[in-house]
């Protein structure tokens, strides 16, 4: 008896206590795990309570933003890793919560009536780097290979040969409506393709008859970029991250040198770069995977800032609200290219430009006469810095937030060359393309849009938006951005 009294009142000392934080500590307002920001509490009106939706918003906001958010998750994470189970199958560990989904979810959410590509390639990459490591499938199907400090998180790729076609025409239509623009067009592997288990290998799909079908659908007047061997080459250095779903800035090195071979401009080695590091960083894919080993591996964020060339910055900012629909536009301002963050930091993947949310020009040195224009996802974000001693001028617009007209914006720019680059998830969804196309067409400003409920209007965080799109095998369609800089 004496036993459960103890029992009982350890237990209501335990739930009051609780009670005690949710309900009267300060909440939380940013995830720095799940790279978001977290609900706001909502505004009141009379009309929004008659229809329930205020109660609801606060229900969503309580449960969203509870005090601590980021420390319980870990500790949920941790408890996690812990009662997983060994399968004895493949010597592949799967966790206790984890879905095992069949290949037939790896099905794209494109379809073409392209020819099928076939997979006997000028150039096909084996992995002789994580091959035969142990693997396991974590939040969502993704795969996380390897133990201790070199532990990687792998987003599954789900598109097939067939897929990406929008992505080519894409850029075809803009060589047709610039015919004496020089357009090319990359798209950018990701990890997957390159450190993918054998004994997992089921799981994705392969890249490589992807890109070369959006090859295969240039136009001969669109050069292609194929950065697939290129990096390839490079696999056993350091040119993805570990611990986010981008690619290193040293892949991204390597993938300007290629471009700038195809567009015959000059390119300088890296001794001509210093290089910088923002230690223990750890990025996306923790919050993703919601694997606790990530959270315990964090890496060297390595960058490389140009030396012998000046340059200066402006940005036009985007304001955007909860939904990352654009609101309003800022008037420019000149800022720096590379921003600086702490040791530690989860967003140094923001080091480029800061954000998304912006129109980036950058006015070099080099004087040839030659003026790029960049259209990209997040991952374009680390192109632009090795290109300085390339161009005269680099601008860069993300194919998420451009609200101006995309003729316009080239003729009174003097754009000589038009650069697609995006990562193979981008250039698989179809918002990606219709965006690029929709730009040529539109007539600029603000659309109007009613006004969100709530507390909403923002300027998004560098660490804050971002999300995963396109095919994917059993990936989570990433919280809305999972880094402001990002996909």
């Amino acid at each position: 008896m004496r036993f459960s009294k103890a029992y009982i009142f350890l237990f209501c000392v335990l739930f009051a206590a609780l009670a005690v934080v949710f309900n009267t500590f300060p909440r939380s307002a940013y995830s720095e795990l799940e790279k978001r920001e977290l609900k706001r509490f909502p505004l009141f009106s009379p009309e929004k309570l008659l229809d329930g939706s205020f109660t609801s918003e606060v229900s969503s906001w309580f449960s969203d933003s509870e005090p601590f958010r980021d420390h319980f998750m870990a500790l949920s994470m941790q408890i996690k890793d812990l009662i997983r189970m060994e399968t004895g199958e493949e010597n592949i560990t799967f966790h206790a919560t984890a879905s095992d989904p069949e290949p037939e979810s790896l099905e794209p959410t494109e379809s073409t009536d392209a020819q099928e590509v076939q997979e006997d390639s000028t150039y096909n990459y084996e992995n002789h780097i994580t091959a035969d490591e142990n693997a396991k499938i974590a939040n969502a199907g993704i795969i996380i290979v390897g133990t201790g400090e070199k532990v990687r998180a792998l987003m599954a790729y789900g598109g097939t040969a067939k897929g990406c076609t929008g992505y080519a025409r894409a850029a075809n239509k803009y060589k047709d409506t610039f015919p004496d623009v020089n357009v090319y067009c990359m798209v950018i592997p990701t990890a997957v393709e390159y450190y993918c288990p054998d004994k997992v290998r089921k799981r994705t799909r392969p890249q490589r008859p992807t890109i070369e079908n959006v090859i295969n659908h240039l136009s001969p007047d669109v050069k292609p970029v194929d950065i697939y061997a290129a990096l390839g080459e490079h696999a056993d250095e350091d040119i993805f991250l570990r611990t986010d779903h981008h690619w290193a800035p040293l892949g991204a090195y390597y993938a300007a040198e290629k471009f700038a071979q195809v567009a015959g401009v000059p390119f300088r080695p890296l001794s001509d770069y210093e290089r910088k590091v923002v230690h223990g960083y750890v990025g996306s894919m923790y919050g993703y995977s919601q694997d606790i080993s990530i959270k315990k591996a964090p890496e060297d964020f390595v960058y490389y800032v140009p030396k012998g060339v000046s340059y200066t910055t402006t940005y036009t900012n985007y304001t955007i609200d909860e939904n990352y629909h654009v609101i309003g536009m800022g008037r420019p301002y000149k800022g720096v290219f590379f921003y600086r963050f702490k040791d530690g930091s989860g967003g140094a993947y923001c080091t480029f430009m800061g954000s998304d949310t912006k129109i980036t020009c950058v006015r070099t040195s080099t004087q040839n006469g030659r003026r790029l224009l960049i259209l990209k996802d997040s991952f374009g974000n680390a192109l632009p810095g090795y290109l300085f001693y390339s161009f005269e001028e680099v601008h860069v617009i993300d194919s998420r937030y451009f609200t101006k007209n995309m003729v316009d914006y080239v003729n009174e720019n003097g754009i000589t060359d038009i650069l697609f680059a995006n990562n193979i998830f981008k250039a698989y969804s179809s918002h990606t393309y219709s965006n690029y196309l929709r730009f040529l067409t539109q007539t600029g400003g603000i659309p109007k849009r009613t006004k969100p409920k709530g507390d909403s209007l923002q300027q998004v965080k560098p660490a804050a938006k971002d999300s995963i799109t396109a095919p994917a095998a059993t990936i989570p369609v990433a919280p809305k951005d999972s880094i402001s800089s990002s996909f």
